[in-house]
């Protein structure tokens, strides 16, 4: 189970696993109401083979004209020659490459050895080590039983549980070169997923946020919960917040939450229910760390129709018109529940400086007491190998932005970190 704070109430999140079938429905469509999670897998590819597919044509999608000319006039010219090229990976979902994080919190070690058997590759050389392989496992829970495993404060302590604590922090995600979908985990009653498919370029805002040992953290726009999943890899803080105002999301973000994560760290992890606009409001300076991934014009599922077709494209592009102002609204807001010396990350899944650099930018601009700080030499020098990260004209840099590409289809993704100093 997981606490879940509701108007300022303490709820408790009974623990439960879906009876679904063995394809996994983890990411989100974009609402202007909700984060979006096109970083994770999208609508279109949510629903994976449970069988190794290689590389293989893809249903044809129809692409929304009205979203395609307005990406062609702004990227064209904002992007200059690397828009052909990423316009070309973006309407071809074929050749998207996807990620496979571990959990830490589950048995992986033969996942590991199939992944690597696969031709699959380690996104992080300096994290690969042996995960989980050398620390005795918790035998699967009672199938009538799914709640059994108790708080590690518990008086007693089953002598199924090998250890007190959990693994030890080891970010691991595995890529291929190819367009290759690894399966989805299936659903086994009593046992922890072992892995998430995403979008690599999502583990980069995790990255830059840093989480260390005992930090206070806040996942401001959290569902369904990919980026939680990742922080809790890198560290164990001492609280993880995880915030999502809209009510379906927020059910969404819990079942993930549920399905990864021991109850063991019902403690740690929170489910919250506040408006991310005045969260720093009501929680000023209470964090070490506060990751803002914030509702954006998701690129990848904008371009191609809804059900509403054209009609409904010309609906998005007017939400996107107002989609700045509410990110510079959550951005304030995410400084403002920082404690000084504490940093926040900024980040979309889209190519907009309208929606990226220009709201770092005015936050810059109006909020005193913080200071950009620079990802090139920490992020993008070490990673240029797997992504393509753009020069974005500004000195100094006030982000790093990944552009899709034949090879390196990761992204779109915008991040940016900012220091609270007072």
């Amino acid at each position: 189970m997981f606490r879940r704070l509701v108007s300022g109430e303490l709820f408790i999140l009974q623990w439960k696993h879906s009876q679904s079938s063995t394809c996994l429905r983890l990411l989100s469509c974009n609402s202007v109401i909700g984060p979006d999670r096109g970083q994770d897998l999208s609508r279109e590819e949510r629903t994976v083979p449970t069988e190794r597919v290689p590389s293989r044509p893809e249903k044809q999608k129809r692409v929304c004209k009205v979203i395609l000319d307005r990406f062609d006039q702004q990227y064209g010219q904002e992007l200059g020659p690397l828009w052909p090229s990423a316009r070309a990976v973006l309407l071809n979902p074929g050749c998207w490459q996807y990620g496979v994080m571990l959990n830490r919190f589950a048995a992986v070690s033969e996942v590991k050895q199939r992944l690597q058997g696969q031709g699959f590759v380690s996104l992080l050389p300096h994290t690969d080590l042996p995960l989980n392989s050398s620390l005795p496992q918790p035998h699967p829970a009672s199938p009538t039983q799914p709640s059994s495993i108790p708080h590690p404060t518990s008086p007693t302590q089953p002598s199924f549980i090998p250890h007190p604590g959990p693994p030890p922090p080891s970010l691991q995600c595995f890529i291929h070169p190819s367009p290759v979908r690894y399966p989805s985990p299936p659903h086994r009653q009593g046992q922890l997923k072992p892995y998430y498919l995403m979008n690599a370029a999502s583990l980069l805002p995790v990255l830059a946020l840093g989480v260390e040992e005992g930090d206070r953290v806040l996942d401001l726009c959290s569902a369904p919960g990919g980026k939680a999943l990742a922080i809790l890899q890198t560290a164990n803080p001492a609280l993880l917040c995880c915030n999502e105002m809209d009510p379906h999301r927020r059910d969404w973000l819990a079942k993930t939450l549920e399905s990864f994560i021991p109850q063991s760290l019902s403690s740690t992890v929170t489910v919250s229910n506040q408006d991310g606009r005045i969260f720093g409001q009501s929680e000023a300076g209470m964090y070490d760390k506060v990751l803002l991934d914030a509702p954006c014009s998701n690129d990848r599922s904008w371009l191609f129709s809804g059900p509403g077709g054209e009609q409904h494209g010309a609906v998005r592009l007017r939400e996107r018109a107002r989609l700045p102002t509410l990110q510079t609204q959550l951005l304030r807001s995410a400084l403002a529940a920082l404690r000084p010396g504490g940093v926040a990350v900024y980040s979309t899944c889209t190519l907009s400086r309208s929606e990226n650099q220009e709201v770092v930018e005015a936050v810059l601009n109006t909020c005193p007491g913080v200071e950009l700080q620079d990802l090139e030499e920490e992020l993008a020098l070490p990673l240029q190998e797997h992504f393509t990260f753009t020069p974005l004209g500004h000195t100094p840099s006030l982000g790093l932005l990944v552009v899709p590409q034949q090879g390196q289809t990761w992204g779109p993704m915008f991040l940016s970190r900012i220091k609270r100093i007072h």
